[in-house]
């Protein structure tokens, strides 16, 4: 079953097509990888699906499983990025986006609040159901930060981490929104082999420990071709290839689009 659809979406900034004629269809639990060179148009992509931008053109469908489990298709394109997260989209960035002089549990609480079911009244009158709901959340996040083996730093500042901790909390930060279908921007950037071997089991293990769809955008292709059951490759906003990772390997379109090819070489 589908879980995230795209139907012939084109993202046109001006004379300069960014996304051209995009087609994805990811189902539900798998872990789906978008790879392409830099500048190939994958995260405009995201930023499509998030609702950062409305397509020019095209369709964006999403369906979420509801608490009876029915799943329903929804238009989500040019939705609210809010709104596309309250339906269980939850996304990292390829630049970290934490608040830096928070601390490592404020950082997920905060984004426990898209979820809250009690009024600001009751919260500033401090009355039982507020009271509940701050504890449960509270709870929640040191669950997530446990996970991430994040607990014993909960009150230290975000910006104190290390960088490979800090990708770690804005993971926890995006699971705490409880989101069906987690988009990794380049989740892996910047860290060192250790720190990115780390995260690739890490990746599998929420995808299979929360029952997790995963779209992600990676440069580093021994983590994509590890635990991807499908990859899209995208070149100047075209999808060029789609297939499981053997396939993407063996794929001319994709050997030539990363390396190029000798002009003096004839046909």
């Amino acid at each position: 079953m589908s879980l995230l659809r795209t139907e012939n979406v084109i993202m046109q900034f001006g004379g300069v097509i960014a996304v051209n004629d995009l087609n994805i269809d990811i189902k539900k639990g798998e872990l789906a990888a978008l790879i392409g060179p830099n500048g190939a148009g994958k995260t405009t992509a995201f930023n499509v699906i998030t609702g950062v931008y409305t397509p020019t053109s095209g369709k964006v469908l999403f369906s979420p499983t509801d608490s009876a489990g029915v799943a329903s298709e929804i238009d989500i394109s040019g939705k609210r990025p809010d709104k596309i997260t309250g339906l269980g989209i939850a996304r990292t960035f390829q630049n970290i986006r934490l608040f830096s002089d928070l601390s490592v549990l404020e950082n997920v609480l905060i984004a426990t609040h898209l979820n809250i079911n009690y009024s600001f009244l009751s919260a500033m009158l401090r009355m039982p159901k507020a009271r509940k709901g701050e504890r449960e959340a509270k709870e929640k996040c040191e669950f997530l930060l446990e996970r991430m083996g994040l607990i014993d730093l909960k009150n230290e500042k975000a910006s104190s981490l290390p960088y490979g901790q800090q990708r770690h909390l804005e993971i926890a930060r995006a699971l705490a929104t409880n989101p069906q279908l987690l988009l990794l921007d380049e989740p892996a950037a910047g860290m060192n082999p250790q720190e990115t071997d780390e995260l690739t089991d890490l990746i599998f293990k929420l995808k299979t420990d929360f029952d997790l769809t995963i779209f992600m955008i990676e440069h580093h292709m021994d983590l994509v071709m590890e635990i991807s059951d499908h990859i899209y490759v995208l070149d100047f906003g075209c999808t060029i290839a789609k297939g499981n990772p053997n396939e993407i390997q063996n794929d001319p379109k994709v050997i030539e689009a990363y390396l190029g090819v000798d002009e003096d070489v004839e046909d």
